[in-house]
């Protein structure tokens, strides 16, 4: 692993091989992160979650506690997993599901209980299980747009 500056973690937290984790990364207690994934700078990530094989998660990211992130593949010696994909400013509401190789647009809202089976686009926000798709409130968008 390889960690930015200002890098701080709870308590019991396990993260594996080859990730690399940016400046200003906050990861709480009993939080599980498996190799291989690549987290930005600004992010924060609550107690409980699980980070699967293969995410990428952007820049100025929140992460609920308890988020499931899912994978898929099969485990072949060449790791064929992909796991989701959390662009630049999403924030994700406790005790969500993310389904693999799903992408999640920039300043995007991800309801707490959700689960997201599919790709959603920048500025919009998932709500339910599975998540209705829909447009962010412009008093919810961050900076400019």
């Amino acid at each position: 692993m390889i960690a930015g500056d200002f890098f701080q973690t709870g308590h019991n937290v396990v993260i594996r091989e080859g990730t690399r984790v940016g400046d200003r990364v906050s990861i709480g207690t009993a939080t599980v992160i498996d190799g291989q994934t690549v987290i930005g700078n600004d992010v924060s990530i609550q107690s409980r979650v699980y980070i699967p094989t293969n995410t990428r998660i952007g820049n100025h990211v929140f992460i609920g506690q308890m988020l499931s992130l899912q994978m898929t593949g099969t485990p072949e010696p060449d790791w064929g997993l992909e796991g989701p994909h959390i662009m630049n400013g999403a924030a994700i509401g406790a005790n969500a599901t993310l389904l693999p190789g799903v992408i999640i647009g920039e300043e995007h809202l991800f309801a707490a209980g959700a689960i997201v089976t599919r790709n959603v686009p920048d500025h919009m926000m998932a709500i339910g299980a599975p998540a209705n798709i829909r447009e962010l409130p412009k008093s919810l968008h961050v900076g400019t747009k």
